[in-house]
């Protein structure tokens, strides 16, 4: 709900502040006032294009600025958030919601949501959620065929949701068997050469056989191959130094006369044996690294030019296995996965029969549930065409039909039905498209009766209605501005209307002045109540405001609406 709205530079609106509310606001005023810049400066705050020639002549820039009632959780609160405004609670669950709009004489226009600037584009978002706005040049609810469709789906309550529900799942299904079998079956060809590859690679890999780590074990043996005759004299040479075979002195001898020593005199000093001991223990490690060494040069007496051959062959066949790869993990993972994938590959076969399976039990179930959801459409379509058509004839349209036809359409997941409201002005005519099939006043009437009907199903937040009673006057007004009302119950409602028969229906009268100079300044815009409402209602009646008939037939206006509102 708009709590207020404040306009600046706007049009010939200098400065006005509108204080609206709850309930029916009917602002009315002398033509060229400018009232109608008050549904021009909502839909600037709203998203609308912006159009630097609305900027008043003489100002560098317009600005409106809006104060909104919202929930404090729920779809606006959390489109704000994403665009990083902020709300105020207030405490009672709902919150205070401030929205922005500038236009430059240039054409520049920035907008501000929650006191953060954000692009254009949020206040249309925002819009969808907070307000319908019906005009004379523009019916902004219901202006597609889809939005016809959701208002029929609403209005038709449990029974079309829930056969919606069953369709939408039924499509799902559907589409997801369709969709997996058309891709394998577009894809045979190209899935048939994949799996003849992997499986090429999969058995090469196979007849390798690569070990973990293999790759590296080979490159160490090849490199000692290489060097096998280095290594050989240098282990050798060791080998000598520790346990020669000849009469030469050696690490072991060595140690050997240096233990049988200290033993001798460790009878007159106990660290002597001490001693002695560590040395044969020295003794045990040089025979058992003599013994490490034989091994290790009986190893390489036994390699050969013929192993080093085989190693190289082996080390060949890993490398052809990388083609293309960085290591011998990834060549040991594609063995894994490759693995996985052929068996997946090799069951297309079975696979499309079960897909084939699968899309015709779920083609045949949705055939099923999209015949339930028409006929749920059809029935609540004749509900909505008759409750309509019944406030058409309190709106001075009393030939009028209006029509909600369902019709077979695409297959979408909203269903197969296509869904258009029609308008027969008169007997025997044509139903033709609303849009198409009415004057702009007329089509006011026809959205205000759909309005009407639909608000008992799917309220909106606020409506606002840019002179819903052109073309009428009379008890047909009357019955606009007591539709206007009734919608009012549900719905915060804002109407521009230079009836008085409308405007005794509000519970909220707004009138602008213009000054002498042709601009409209804050204190232009008066809040109505008692004689000053009766004045502005006769001079809406005659033209003239302290008309002694006027101002009785404004206080039986009145008393007419609410006779609560007599002051």
């Amino acid at each position: 709900m708009i709590e207020q709205m404040t306009l600046r530079d706007l049009g010939v609106i200098a400065d006005a502040t509108l204080p609206i509310g709850p309930g029916f606001t009917a602002i009315t005023g002398e033509t060229g006032a400018g009232k109608t810049m008050v549904v021009t400066g909502l839909g600037l705050l709203l998203g609308a294009r912006a159009d630097s020639a609305a900027v008043r002549g003489g100002a560098d820039a317009a600005r409106v600025d809006g104060l909104w009632i919202v929930p404090e959780d729920g779809p606006v609160a959390e489109r704000v958030q994403e665009a990083g405004g902020e709300l105020e609670p207030l405490g009672d669950g709902t919150a205070e919601l401030y929205l922005g709009r500038s236009l430059s004489a240039e054409g520049r226009s920035r907008a501000t949501v929650g006191g953060r600037s954000a692009p254009a584009g949020v206040l249309a978002d925002l819009a969808d959620l907070l307000v319908v706005v019906h005009g004379q040049s523009d019916q902004l609810r219901l202006k597609s065929a889809a939005a016809q469709r959701d208002a029929l789906d609403r209005f038709g309550g449990e029974s079309v949701a829930a056969a919606l529900a069953s369709y939408r799942d039924a499509y799902r299904r559907w589409r997801s068997a369709a969709s997996e079998l058309e891709n394998l079956t577009a894809d045979r060809a190209a899935r048939r050469r994949e799996a003849e590859d992997l499986r090429a690679v999969l058995d090469e890999i196979e007849a390798v056989d690569p070990q973990p780590g293999e790759d590296v074990q080979l490159a160490q043996r090849a490199e000692r191959l290489a060097h096998a005759e280095d290594l050989r004299v240098a282990a050798a040479t060791a080998h000598e130094a520790l346990s020669s075979e000849d009469d030469r002195a050696d690490v072991t001898g060595l140690l050997a006369d240096a233990r049988r020593a200290l033993e001798r005199a460790a009878a007159s000093d106990a660290t002597l044996g001490d001693l002695g001991a560590q040395l044969e223990e020295l003794g045990y490690r040089v025979a058992d690294l003599s013994a490490e060494l034989s091994a290790y040069l009986a190893d390489l007496d036994e390699a050969g030019p013929h192993e080093l051959a085989a190693v190289e062959e082996r080390r060949a066949a890993l490398t052809a296995l990388l083609r293309g790869r960085d290591s011998l993990d990834e060549v040991l993972a594609l063995r894994e996965t490759g693995s996985r994938r052929l068996l997946e590959l090799d069951d297309d076969g079975d696979r499309a029969a079960r897909l084939e399976t699968e899309r015709d039990v779920a083609r045949a179930e949705l055939d099923t549930v999209a015949a339930t959801l028409t006929a749920a459409r059809t029935t609540a379509a004749a509900a909505l065409s008759s409750a309509v058509t019944a406030e058409l004839r309190h709106l001075a349209l009393p030939d009028a039909q209006l029509v909600v036809a369902v019709e077979e359409g695409a297959e979408t997941g909203a269903g197969r039905d296509e869904v258009t409201l029609l308008l027969a002005p008169h007997p025997g005519a044509t139903a033709r498209p609303v849009a198409r099939g009415a004057s702009g006043g007329e089509l006011s009437r026809v959205m205000l009766a759909i309005e009407v009907v639909l608000a008992a199903v799917d309220p909106v937040p606020t409506f606002v209605f840019d002179e819903v009673d052109a073309g009428i006057g009379g008890a047909a007004a009357i019955e606009v501005g007591r539709r206007l009302a009734q919608l009012a119950r549900s719905s915060q409602v804002i109407a521009v209307t230079h009836l008085a028969q409308v405007a005794a229906f509000a519970s909220n009268h707004l009138t602008v002045v213009k000054s002498h100079d042709g601009s409209v300044t804050a204190s232009s815009v008066q809040t109505l109540a008692g004689a000053d409402r009766e004045a502005e209602m006769a001079r809406l009646l005659s033209g003239m405001p302290d008309s002694a008939a006027a101002l009785e037939h404004a206080r039986e206006l009145l008393s007419l609406a609410d006779p609560r509102l007599i002051g």
